[in-house]
């Protein structure tokens, strides 16, 4: 038998547990491309074949990605381990999560790359941790994690943010969430967005966005207003009023643009605009 035969063979294994569909999914394909591209193969194995469960292996990518010498990897895997643990939804929150990337993202190919690759993804299962370690009173170790994630994904996100299942974030670099921001589910947001206050607010300053709401490129949120549910915020735009739901709000400062926009902008991740502008709506 040959080294190919006895590495196939050993990418194969299958435990006896019931498998959910991502991790079933995210171990097939990384057993097809263990075999394929050899020099991944350890990679592969380490991050994802050598795990029994989903929340196994996401512990391990994340304290391979942001142990440093400060706090090794070994704590943070443990860290992970317990806020899972702990609340075994944020699990299911990355599977709904992974499902988003891929079914939202023309550039990805499956389920493998984002788990490895994708900056957004990985900044929004470590705020995941952080936001566990906020609740429980950890609030050192919370900002520890936001310091790392900012460092190596470029994504600031406060560890107090609350954030839906669902939530695809494309690319990652520049964005930006505040501490009293709330995010729901199925939400869609590319780099440079920013959730912030305007300055010259106190207390609860942040934005509040709701189900399957699309945030373009540079877009930019502040104050503490609510983003309707099924909302559209256009690239570059800044807005500083509330948008209904199913709206489009485009432009500096942001009007909308098209009332109703299409049924689940989130989803569809369609960044076209209507011709018709509501001119006496300035938001």
């Amino acid at each position: 038998m040959g080294r190919e035969d006895i590495m196939s063979q050993r990418f194969e294994v299958v435990h006896a547990i019931e498998a959910p569909p991502v991790w079933a999914a995210l171990r097939n394909e990384a057993a097809a491309s263990a075999r394929t591209e050899s020099a991944l193969a350890s990679l592969l194995a380490a991050v994802i074949l050598n795990h029994k469960s989903l929340g196994d292996a996401l512990s391990y990518q994340l304290a391979r990605k942001l142990g440093d010498q400060e706090l090794r990897a070994m704590s943070l895997r443990d860290i992970c381990e317990e806020a899972y643990y702990g609340d075994p939804s944020m699990v299911e929150k990355a599977e709904y999560d992974l499902k988003a990337v891929f079914e939202r993202d023309p550039a990805c190919k499956g389920y493998v790359q984002p788990f490895l690759f994708f900056k957004g993804f990985l900044a929004l299962q470590t705020h995941r941790v952080a936001h566990w370690l906020w609740n429980e009173g950890r609030q050192t170790l919370a900002f520890y994690l936001q310091s790392r994630s900012s460092e190596l994904f470029q994504v600031d996100i406060h560890p107090a943010t609350r954030i839906g299942k669902g939530v695809f974030i494309d690319h990652g670099t520049g964005i930006v969430i505040g501490e009293t921001a709330v995010i729901g589910d199925d939400v869609s947001m590319l780099q440079g967005v920013t959730l912030g206050g305007t300055g010259a607010e106190q207390g609860d300053r942040h934005p509040k966005v709701g189900n399957g709401v699309l945030l373009g490129a540079g877009a930019k949120v502040l104050g503490n207003i609510i983003i309707g549910d099924n909302a559209k915020v256009a690239s570059g735009s800044v807005v500083l009023k509330p948008v209904p739901p199913g709206c489009t709000a485009a432009g500096v400062p942001a009007r909308l643009v098209n009332c109703p926009t299409d049924e689940n902008p989130a989803r569809s991740m369609d960044h076209t605009l209507a011709e018709e502008v509501y001119e006496d709506y300035v938001i």
